[in-house]
């Protein structure tokens, strides 16, 4: 009697998502892939915010992510995707060839320059799906890159804060609480890394406060002493006495 070996179960594909703000870029990318069927390419994305929103939906193992886009570039979608416990690899796309030798010069990094070669990146892919890295990115690169967003998340569910609706901020113990015009938000970061990464856009009003310049209309005197005015908002940010002066002097108020 004839014994039959079951079959071995056929390889699972490697799911990518094309992260880039131009459409002929994404296309090639494709064109690039379509002849190897261990990668699988399952969504495409044309900026930052649209990638993270495809990421949370699709979970997809590989980014092959642009540094240079409008709005929430290459660089601060990584930044976002560090707090995740298993972030997709990366390999980030660039045309800036000085650029990408400057920011990516560790091994835990993988980048292709424009305009890429199947080989380029197909070789990319094994090296990135052999080592799995960390995809951490260089810490002079996430310090000297300030963000658009902050990316908080709650019950498994992303969300996304535009900094420029950001009123003020003031830490309590462990973490920082955003405020913004009609809601509020728990970060778990340092005051003191967000003034430093945001130092022209934030004014240190307090020990543990600090406002965003231009959504500050004024200076309201109060019983207690002084406090900061925001527009379309009726919160109200008390400022330290020792600070008054030169609040207002930065302000210009």
């Amino acid at each position: 009697m004839s014994t039959v070996s079951p079959s071995s179960s056929p390889i699972k594909p490697l799911t990518l998502l094309i992260v880039d703000d131009e459409s002929p870029a994404r296309q090639r990318l494709r064109q690039l892939l379509a002849s190897h069927s261990q990668y699988e390419c399952v969504g495409e994305a044309s900026d930052g915010i649209d990638a993270l929103e495809k990421i949370d939906q699709l979970t997809p193992d590989v980014l092959l992510l642009d540094i240079r886009m409008p709005g929430m570039d290459g660089l601060e979608v990584a930044r976002h995707l560090q707090q995740q416990e298993q972030p997709p690899a990366i390999i980030f796309t660039t045309a800036f060839d000085e650029f990408a030798l400057q920011a990516f010069d560790t091994n835990a990094v993988h980048y292709l320059v424009k305009p890429i070669r199947e080989q380029r990146l197909i070789e990319a892919l094994q090296r990135v799906t052999e080592t799995r890295p960390e995809n951490l990115l260089p810490a002079s690169v996430a310090s000297d890159h300030c963000r658009s967003h902050f990316s908080i998340s709650q019950h498994g569910d992303r969300y996304l804060v535009k900094v420029e609706d950001l009123l003020y901020m003031q830490a309590e113990q462990k973490y920082v609480t955003l405020h913004c015009a009609d809601s509020e938000w728990l970060i778990d970061e340092s005051l003191v890394q967000l003034e430093e990464e945001f130092a022209d856009t934030l004014i240190r009003v307090h020990r543990n406060a600090l406002a965003r310049r231009q959504a500050i209309v004024g200076i309201g005197k109060e019983q207690e002493g002084f406090s900061l005015l925001f527009r379309n908002s009726e919160k109200r940010l008390p400022i330290s006495r020792r600070r008054v002066a030169a609040v207002r002097k930065e302000l210009g108020i």
